[in-house]
């Protein structure tokens, strides 16, 4: 569970806790130029507005956003060379995206070491935003303590090279709504319309949400998903499949 508000005062025990969570990572602060500054930046990365902390995510998270966009960029320019400019950016867009940046952090558990307000922990709609705020700000940081972007490649090439691999693998590269709409306008069919409806309203439920995509007053196919977006990218990906089925 994400640590409360805390007092803000530095204590030997949650510098292990970062120690040992960057060790986990695969990082040491103590290779970094100052390693007490960058475990105080790792831990204002994981210090959440809702603290009321003066000291917060924010700044990290801004700066964070730009040295992953640099970052992923480099990333696709050193392994990826051959895709053209239109497919890098749509790589790039999915190994940024807030989704995937949301899933690294679950599968990294931020949340365990997370210090956040009593109200936005018990917020469980809001769990996913919190941690790819968080790991966007841990980025930030390690860039900032470290003075350097390589402990950025380090933590986040085998992760990036485990998602290229999903998405260039898939015909629609991660975006069926964006396939199915250059589809429809090449045959002059005009636009796919989306009509999503809430099922439940239980947070993280896979199917909260039910999409029909239609096409010229047809529709095409369904799908479900936890959000709308998932909603609709997965009823988009059922009408590529059953059109391109039966063409």
């Amino acid at each position: 569970m994400p640590i409360d508000s805390a007092p803000s005062d530095p204590s030997p025990l949650r510098d292990e806790q970062l120690m040992r969570f960057c060790a986990d990572l695969g990082l040491n602060p103590s290779t970094s130029p100052n390693a007490a500054r960058t475990l105080a930046l790792v831990d204002e990365a994981l210090t959440h507005t809702s603290t009321g902390r003066h000291i917060n995510h924010e700044r990290l998270e801004f700066l964070g956003d730009a040295v992953l966009r640099l970052a992923a960029s480099e990333y696709i320019e050193q392994h990826h060379p051959q895709l053209p400019v239109g497919e890098r950016s749509a790589l790039r867009a999915q190994l940024v995206s807030d989704r995937w940046l949301a899933a690294l952090g679950d599968s990294i558990g931020i949340e365990a070491v997370q210090t956040i307000g009593a109200k936005a922990r018990g917020d469980d709609a809001a769990r996913a935003t919190l941690r790819a705020e968080a790991t966007e700000a841990l980025i930030g940081a390690l860039y900032q303590g470290w003075g350097s972007i390589e402990p950025v490649h380090s933590w986040l090439t085998p992760h990036w090279q485990r998602t290229s691999a999903a998405v260039l693998a898939d015909p629609h590269k991660g975006n069926a709504k964006s396939a199915l709409q250059e589809w429809s306008q090449a045959r002059k069919l005009g636009l796919p319309t989306y009509c999503s409806e809430e099922q439940s309203q239980r947070h993280g439920d896979p199917k909260r949400f039910r999409c029909q995509v239609e096409l010229q007053g047809k529709t095409l196919a369904e799908g479900w998903g936890g959000s709308r977006r998932d909603a609709e990218q997965r009823a988009a990906q059922a009408a590529l499949q059953s059109l391109e089925g039966g063409s």
